[in-house]
């Protein structure tokens, strides 16, 4: 009898002793999650500690640890790597001012000399690539701006108003590739809290990529919860063209004119006010969805 009150004494002492160990493990397993999570949000040097001594368990948080330094070390190096190049993007686009300037500046002198009709002509071909080249120095120096994530200073807007005073001032470049733009806005006020100079360059992109790529013909519809649809009629455009048009730099066949800069900037500054840009293209219609 005495010998098997001991043998329950021994079992229920190695029961509570694996029940605290199953107790610790757990405690430790929750100290690693919540380690770890930190390490990933916040750009932090300090280890995952654990408060249990077993060797295993701490064999664990010494691997991740030595992980995690090897990921905060290629992090650093692709944060630095990325800041370099936008700002040589932004030095490059900056320096090629001034020769295109130059270029623009002799293309005027020549332009007032007596020349043949084949001389003024091949001098038009030149000065159209370089009010290209100066569009694309123009995009690449606005696109290292914006993806340098400058600060944005959101206030209470009208979307409506903002939408109407962009539509308002592309009305010479839609009359003069004979588009009558249809335009249904909501009979009430729209009010969201955004960037205001961003919400211009965001409307004025799209309404210029649609400028560029209409069959004849633009509309825009807002609705009352603040979503917006651009849809403009484009033939030439395909469903692969539609996938990539938010690509950085990507060239649409049927208008080498445009780099896909003015689109992909607009979707940066959507998404860091937090709403979202699309595309849609059905019937051969292009459809530019923006929701605020």
């Amino acid at each position: 009898m005495v010998a098997l009150w001991i043998a329950v004494g021994v079992l229920s002492l190695a029961v509570l002793l694996l029940v605290c160990k199953v107790f610790s493990m757990q405690k430790a397993a929750r100290e690693i999650a919540a380690g770890f999570a930190e390490h990933l949000q916040s750009d932090t040097n300090t280890l995952i500690c654990v408060s249990t001594r077993d060797r295993h368990i701490r064999a664990l948080a010494v691997a991740i640890n030595r992980e995690l330094r090897t990921l905060r070390e290629m992090r650093h190096r692709y944060q630095n790597g990325d800041k370099e190049l936008k700002s040589a993007v932004t030095n490059i686009s900056h320096d090629l001012r001034t020769p295109l300037t130059a270029i623009c500046g002799y293309l005027d002198l020549l332009e007032a000399e007596e020349k043949s009709e084949q001389t003024a002509r091949y001098i038009a071909q030149i000065a159209n690539r370089i009010e290209v080249l100066k569009s694309l120095t123009e995009e690449l120096f606005r696109f290292s701006v914006i993806s340098a994530e400058p600060a944005l200073a959101p206030e209470r807007l009208n979307v409506c108003r903002v939408l109407e005073d962009t539509l308002i001032s592309f009305y010479g470049a839609l009359e003069g590739k004979g588009i009558k733009p249809q335009i249904s806005l909501p009979d009430c006020e729209v009010w969201r809290t955004l960037d205001a100079s961003a919400l211009s360059r965001i409307f004025g992109n799209i309404v210029s990529n649609a400028v560029k790529y209409s069959d004849g013909d633009f509309s825009v519809c807002m609705s009352e919860d603040g979503r917006i649809v651009f849809t403009n009629t484009a033939h030439t455009l395909s469903a692969v063209d539609v996938e990539k048009l938010f690509d950085r730099f990507y060239t649409v066949n049927s208008a080498r004119s445009s780099t896909g800069l003015g689109l992909s900037i607009a979707k940066i500054l959507v998404e860091r006010m937090g709403g979202c840009l699309s595309a849609q293209y059905k019937h051969g219609q292009l459809n530019i969805i923006c929701t605020f």
